[in-house]
């Protein structure tokens, strides 16, 4: 059975999803079963494309490499809207790919319940739907017999989410400890050999791990996103962003970065989320970490994020938590969760 796929947004992460389709395709095939189409492909900036027997890859990464509009591509039909993509187009999945926004979730959030609605499987990287309304859109797609996954949205393609739902079920977790973000850990690891923060911020940007507005990610923003998608997917929580405390690290000073190397301890800026007796409680703040925490040697722009699990322990993973590929092959990754929950398959 060949999965038909639409794409909403063709950015950085659709275009890393779809190289990584023509590469590997052959692989899928024969490895997984997994025989894909790109049917559509709708973004408001570049265009769209619809052909029900499939679009070309290389025609559309061709047409957006020279800046041209996929409304020139050679066949079927172009000039569709995003509404009309996800009604029309027959697809069986939805990749919904576009630009996150984490004070409302729109427009993606619309577009997930649009899809979801009409019978299709949605996957995501976008982070402003999932931490704002998680339990609407499962609840959405498990009453039309459909799957809302969005691996992507925190590690990107370290798996995290299918971890614990794969691996780690029936294994409780009463901890969740993360370094979340790659701008921020980079610049306190660059002030802690000593460079200030400005510099390390102005340095972030030139190599393209900050944005001109970095004000997402240095305000803790970004890892608060992560850890609202973390307590409510993993923990059975309910909360939204502005109900969790989160402090960024635009306070942390010199001193702050020698006193703790003083005391064998180093700066983190780390996402929490912690069952006790008392319930669930999450934050995202800058913190000291001992040295020999699994999370103290994260260095650079590099994630990590430590379960602490009833019957294994403290288990950690450490990955990149965002970039082209990386974040494409998590679509990858949901896609093959869905077509293997379909088939019942084993590999």
């Amino acid at each position: 059975m060949k999965q038909k796929i639409a794409l909403i947004g063709f950015g950085t992460v659709g275009q890393g999803f779809v190289s990584i389709l023509k590469s590997h395709q052959k692989q899928l095939v024969q490895k997984y079963g997994l025989n894909t189409s790109i049917v559509a492909v709708t973004d408001k900036l570049k265009g769209s494309a619809y052909l029900p027997e499939g679009l070309d890859i290389d025609q559309l990464l061709d047409l957006v490499a020279k800046g041209d509009s996929l409304n020139n591509y050679s066949k079927g039909e172009t000039g569709w809207s995003v509404e009309k993509t996800i009604l029309r187009s027959e697809a069986d999945i939805v990749c919904e790919l576009t630009y996150t926004n984490i004070e409302t979730g729109q427009p993606s959030a619309d577009y997930c319940r649009q899809a979801l609605s009409t019978g299709k499987h949605v996957v995501t990287s976008n982070k402003g739907p999932v931490a704002l309304h998680y339990k609407e859109l499962s609840e959405l797609a498990n009453s039309n017999n459909v799957h809302f996954l969005f691996e992507g949205t925190v590690m990107s393609g370290t798996p995290v989410l299918n971890l614990v739902r794969n691996e780690l079920a029936g294994n409780e977790i009463t901890k969740i400890q993360g370094v979340l973000n790659g701008t921020t850990n980079y610049i306190l690891t660059q002030m802690e050999q000593g460079q200030a923060y400005e510099l390390a911020l102005k340095t972030a940007q030139e190599l393209g791990y900050a944005e001109a507005d970095p004000s997402a990610d240095v305000n803790g923003l970004d890892s608060l996103a992560k850890v609202t998608i973390l307590a409510n997917t993993l923990m059975g929580q309910d909360l939204k962003p502005n109900e969790i405390p989160c402090t960024g690290i635009t306070q942390v000073q010199p001193s702050d970065i020698q006193s703790a190397q003083a005391d064998s301890m180093r700066w983190k800026l780390i996402g929490s989320i912690i069952r006790d007796s008392s319930g669930v409680s999450a934050s995202v703040a800058p913190t000291k970490i001992a040295l020999d925490h699994p999370l103290a040697g994260i260095s650079g722009v590099n994630n990590a994020i430590t379960f602490t699990t009833q019957l294994t322990g403290d288990v950690t993973i450490v990955g990149p938590g965002a970039g082209k590929e990386a974040t494409g092959f998590s679509i990858l990754t949901d896609i093959l969760e869905i077509h293997r929950n379909i088939g019942g398959l084993i590999y």
